[in-house]
């Protein structure tokens, strides 16, 4: 009893979730009489239109478009034809089929317009490849979807691949599917086929589906092994580096490479120096300078192949040159200052006292036994002493009588 519910919940589900991709493909015949081509069916994936006939007719034209494109195939002795599978028409967008027979006015028209709620399937839908093989892909619900509406997110790599839904979702604040994470990611030559598919309560949800070329969003990683050798003479300096690492490229051809050099010494100095483009693996800097430093960077973009036209990620940046050598200068001037400190402090300090002799009063000398003199006899000469140090002049005036 379990397994059968839960058999027929499953099912409910997988039905609400591709029930929008399943809608009626609605024709209309060129006559008033009911038309003898009926059972008007499309694989989307093998890209064949085919049908039924009461009749046996010779020679087939048919037609499909949408809104960006159109595309025409003849068919003889057969009820089927075949379009190219490089068309990748999305369905979201809906479809019109004619199928024409040859040398008649029988025609069948018939539409194919997804169902679901109006506004409610996702918008802003981008996805992004970096790391090799990673990819996140991130939209946004639907404006008019509503609140209990979940997304659902499934791939297929190649038409080879089966289509897989996503194992990894990113989910907002209310627990809603708002991007996925995926690992593993190979890049291959043909378009890749996203779904997102929607399941509400209240309404049918609108599905999103889009090609994708995987190389076109890819981000490149920064080349490898980036090295610089300079030498004095000749005067310069030699850069060298790898391919960015891929997945799917292994011809260094079809790299192009932009180099940044920006002189350290004077960041803010003026505009920076345009970078240099280049297609080699290799650049020589003729402006090199050794007593300045400098800063190098290195980023890569496809040109001729099948990689990303866009701009990858920079290099980590690698200082080259020796640049001022402020030590020296520091060392200098504080070897400057203290000599104008020792100079300075004794010129200040005798400007301070009358001389040295006032800074550094006598010490009296000890007594000497031998040549015993009086107490008178010392002081006398101690006075003697301090008269010699400092002389003072005495004037007299006396009054005449």
């Amino acid at each position: 009893m379990f397994h059968t519910l839960e058999l027929t919940c499953i099912i409910w589900w997988c039905m609400m979730l591709f029930q929008p991709l399943h809608a009626d493909i609605q024709c209309t015949g060129s006559e008033a009489q009911e038309s003898p081509i009926t059972n008007v069916k499309m694989n989307w994936r093998k890209m064949e239109l085919s049908w039924e006939s009461s009749k046996n007719f010779s020679n087939y034209k048919c037609t499909i478009m949408d809104k960006d494109k159109t595309c025409a195939d003849t068919k003889e002795n057969g009820s089927l034809c075949s379009f190219p599978v490089e068309l990748y028409m999305p369905r979201h967008k809906g479809a019109s089929f004619i199928i024409e027979v040859a040398n008649t006015n029988i025609s069948k028209v018939c539409r194919f317009i997804p169902g679901g709620m109006n506004r409610s399937a996702i918008e802003n839908f981008s996805c992004v490849i970096y790391n090799v093989s990673l990819m996140n892909c991130t939209w946004q619900a639907g404006r008019d979807a509503p609140g209990d509406t979940q997304y659902f997110l499934y791939w297929q790599n190649s038409r080879d691949d089966d289509e897989t839904e996503c194992e990894l979702y990113i989910k907002d604040e209310n627990g809603r599917n708002t991007g996925c994470r995926f690992q593993n990611v190979r890049i291959v030559t043909e378009k890749s086929y996203f779904l997102v598919n929607g399941s509400s309560k209240d309404s049918r949800i609108q599905f999103y589906d889009e090609y994708i070329q995987l190389y076109k969003i890819e981000i490149l990683t920064p080349p490898l092994k980036v090295a610089v050798n300079c030498t004095r003479d000749p005067v310069g300096c030699i850069i060298t580096w790898q391919a960015p690492l891929t997945s799917h490229v292994e011809n260094e051809n079809c790299f192009q490479y932009e180099i940044s050099i920006q002189n350290k010494d004077k960041p803010t100095e003026g505009k920076k120096d345009n970078p240099v483009t280049v297609r080699n693996n290799t650049y020589k800097f003729q402006n090199y300078n050794e007593k300045k430093k400098y800063i190098l960077k290195i980023r890569a973009r496809g040109k001729n192949c099948l990689v990303t036209s866009r701009w990858g990620e920079w290099s980590e940046p690698i200082e080259f040159g020796q640049g001022k050598d402020y030590f020296i200068f520091v060392t200098l001037s504080l070897i400057a200052l203290g000599t104008i400190s020792v100079i300075l402090l004794p010129y200040c300090l005798f400007k301070r006292y009358c001389s040295f002799k006032s800074l550094f009063s006598p010490i009296p000398q000890p007594r000497d036994k031998f040549n015993v003199s009086t107490d008178e006899d010392t002081q006398t000469e101690y006075v003697n002493q301090l008269k010699k140090s400092c002389t003072e002049e005495i004037t007299t005036v006396e009054e005449m009588t």
